[in-house]
């Protein structure tokens, strides 16, 4: 929800999670403070302050919808997405928005424990006894959402369904409150246990190292999530499915993690941090180096589900690592005390609120995926050598025999895309930004361009249709053109040929500074008085101009299934460009190809929103381009429609063709028009919205269909 409104960028991520984060050390240092004095004060037990929070976090469902559209109209008046005024303001308004109920979240847990000190004064480690249990339901909740409450609901009623689960929770807290004991013995039973004065200096020093650890491992590890969400994208594809996984897995390893500790709390055997920090330092390499393996992308091709499993798999040692180690060491600082408890978690939450900051603004732009894990990794090896003097002989060589191993394995083996294409002598440009990492690739016509991987574009006279067509098919002189997308700047490139005012919006600032790369007459484009590049979301710019056009073009990013895609394909989208487009304006859509049922929802929803449209196969047989309009469309001929293009135009066209006749290159796509009758589902609510994205969120619909034919496959060619 949060990408619909301030676009789909590394920052918007880094800063949901890192308020996610300030919210529960803010919540967890508060609560801690003051459970003893509320229960003290009210004469009432610590459950029913946790039921108050539960309320309010259950109040969010409904209140942060609202005020992350209240935050975006506010924003439109920041200027372009690249601003540094918009990037702070966002990041405000996105605090603003979560930060109060994440509070209360981060409260619940010394809220609870006092609950348990209540029953149970023995009891030293209920945080880790909560922290299981805690996070098993935020892995169970995680999987769900994701891969089936979405898409079966829709966002508004899954998030009526999470906040029936947090009612429900504040209504069976107020039962347990009516049944707490009396006040009186309430209070006789809160002595809560102080630290001695003067501790010891080494108990000192090693509760020091451990705050240190706590915070250090809370920095790396949510740090590493913001970057593997990138660096795995080539491989898992979308963003909402890697990022669930990727969470899915860093919480069940921690679950399993932890488990285990409970179970070495049972049983008198626990494991301490020297013993831990070994296998962390060797973990904390794993991912980069299961991401370089040269076999990954044949398994890709085999099974993009067993190339997703290894890279999943090659985050779990870290996190249950993790898992046992960060409920160890708060459960000794704490003793089973709320408040000293919830400062030691606060300090692994503060550490865990700056590391995706870290990330997103500093790490990814500078140095890019690879070396933003190896620098996240390096605190690991410090302790490791501060703890080691422990250790036994044995461990203590083996161990640091496999740290040295894969820290080197890391630094000199790398084998990402620019690694290989410098390999491969393919001239390469790489440039990095807060959005994302770009590769620009290629010689001649054989130029790509890559996005975190992921192969957007190329040189294809399908971007250069996309702005013919509708430009020839608006009925009167076109004067002006919208671009969503800009890309290699081709269809940008195609605009200017008409001599229309065009504009092109772009969301990642380095895809924009490479166009000279792709395109020779860049400079004289981009001096062009008529040409103009913005670097916003596309929706977002069309939110804060009044600017009309005759024709906007948008040719979403692939895969199709991203969330890029489905904002660019949704209804909600499409009201927005009717706002946008004169009389007797078109809008083209490009369709790449894909699974039938996401072609027919994104037909629908186009179709529900124009009252007149047209399709076209593409020039090489595969995809559609979609004209529509809420005026009728001309039905015209190859040879009006060569007739009405200017002859820079109708050059610019031919400038890929390998025949130099224009109506024989016009004829490949003109003759084939797609009957959107035939094409469309019976099925009404096939479509895409902003609440329920139909191409984004398709795990439960593929699974029981198991080899569903290609979009291009059922196109029809009879008009």
């Amino acid at each position: 929800m949060a990408f619909a409104t301030f676009g789909i960028i590394a920052p918007v991520l880094s800063v949901i999670i890192s308020v996610f984060m300030l919210g529960l050390c803010i919540g967890a240092w508060a609560g801690g403070k003051s459970i003893q004095w509320l229960t003290t004060k009210t004469r009432s037990s610590a459950i029913v302050f946790y039921m108050l929070t539960e309320l309010m976090i259950g109040m969010s469902a409904f209140a942060v919808p609202l005020l992350f559209g209240l935050g975006g109209k506010m924003l439109l008046a920041t200027g372009a997405m690249d601003s540094l005024r918009y990037l702070v303001f966002s990041a405000v308004v996105l605090a603003f928005s979560i930060l109060p109920w994440c509070m209360c979240m981060g409260a619940t847990f010394p809220f609870v424990m006092a609950y348990v000190r209540e029953q149970d004064q023995q009891n030293s480690e209920s945080f880790s006894f909560l922290y299981v249990a805690n996070v098993l339901g935020a892995m169970i909740g995680t999987l769900t959402t994701a891969f089936a409450l979405v898409e079966v609901f829709g966002f508004s009623q899954t998030l009526g369904i999470a906040a029936a689960g947090n009612f429900s929770i504040a209504l069976i807290c107020g039962c347990l409150a009516r049944a707490a004991r009396k006040p009186a013995e309430l209070i006789a039973a809160q002595t809560i246990s102080s630290p001695t004065p003067i501790e010891p200096i080494q108990r000192r020093a090693r509760q020091s190292l451990g705050r240190w650890i706590l915070f250090s491992t809370g920095f790396a590890s949510m740090a590493m999530e913001v970057v593997w969400t990138r660096a795995f994208t080539p491989v898992l594809k979308t963003q909402v499915y890697s990022f669930a996984l990727i969470v899915f897995a860093y919480l069940g390893a921690t679950f399993c993690g932890s488990l285990l500790y409970r179970r070495g709390v049972r049983n008198n055997s626990i494991y301490n941090a020297a013993q831990l920090i070994p296998i962390v330092a060797v973990a904390a390499f794993l991912p980069i180096i299961v991401n370089d393996l040269p076999f990954l992308g044949e398994v890709a091709k085999l099974s993009s589900y067993l190339s997703s499993g290894l890279l999943i798999l090659s985050i779990t040692p870290l996190c249950a690592a993790l898992g046992y180690l960060t409920p160890s060491l708060i459960d000794q600082d704490g003793k089973g005390d709320p408040a000293r408890t919830a400062n030691a978690y606060a300090l692994n939450v503060l550490g865990c609120i700056l590391g995706p900051l870290f990330a997103s603004y500093l790490l990814l732009p500078w140095v890019g995926e690879r070396y933003a894990l190896i620098l996240l990794g390096l605190p690991f090896l410090p302790f490791y050598l501060i703890t080691s003097n422990t250790l036994s002989v044995g461990y203590r060589v083996v161990t640091a025999l496999l740290a040295v191993v894969v820290f080197v394995w890391s630094l000199v083996g790398p084998n990402d895309l620019a690694a290989y294409l410098t390999r491969i002598h393919c001239p390469i440009e790489v440039r990095r930004d807060y959005a994302a990492s770009v590769i620009a690739a290629g010689t001649n016509r054989n130029k790509r361009l890559f996005v975190n991987g992921i192969g957007v574009t190329e040189l294809t006279p399908e971007t250069k249709f996309m702005a013919h067509l509708p430009l020839a098919f608006h009925s009167g002189k076109p004067e002006s053109a919208l671009i969503i997308c800009f890309g290699m700047g081709t269809s940008f490139r195609s605009a200017l040929s008409w001599n229309v005012d065009t504009t092109a919006v772009e969301l990642v600032p380095s895809v924009k500074e490479s166009f000279g790369f792709f395109h020779s007459d860049a400079a004289r484009l981009t001096a062009n008085p008529k040409g103009h590049i913005v670097v916003d979301d596309g929706r977002r710019y069309l939110k804060r101009t009044s600017k009309m056009f005759d024709v906007i073009v948008t040719d979403p990013p692939p895969p199709v299934e991203a969330a890029g895609s489905s904002l660019l394909y949704s209804e909600e989208f499409y009201a927005l460009v009717k706002e946008h487009l004169k009389p007797n304006g078109i809008i083209q859509v490009w369709f790449p190809g894909g699974e039938t049922k996401t072609g027919q929802a994104i037909l629908r929803s186009l179709q529900e929103s124009f009252l007149y449209v047209q399709c076209f196969r593409g020039i090489k047989g595969h995809g559609a381009h979609m004209l529509a309009s809420m005026q009728p469309l001309q039905k015209l001929t190859t040879e009006q429609v060569a007739a009405v293009m200017p002859p820079p135009a109708a050059h610019d066209l031919l400038e890929w063709s390998s025949s130099p006749n224009l109506l024989d290159y016009l004829n490949e796509v003109l003759a084939r028009p797609i009957s959107t009758r035939m094409l469309l589902n019976s099925d009404p609510s096939i479509r895409v919205t902003d609440d329920q994205p139909y191409n984004e969120y398709f795990f439960l619909r593929r699974c029981r269909l198991f080899s569903p034919p290609s979009f291009t496959g059922r196109l029809s060619s009879n008009p």
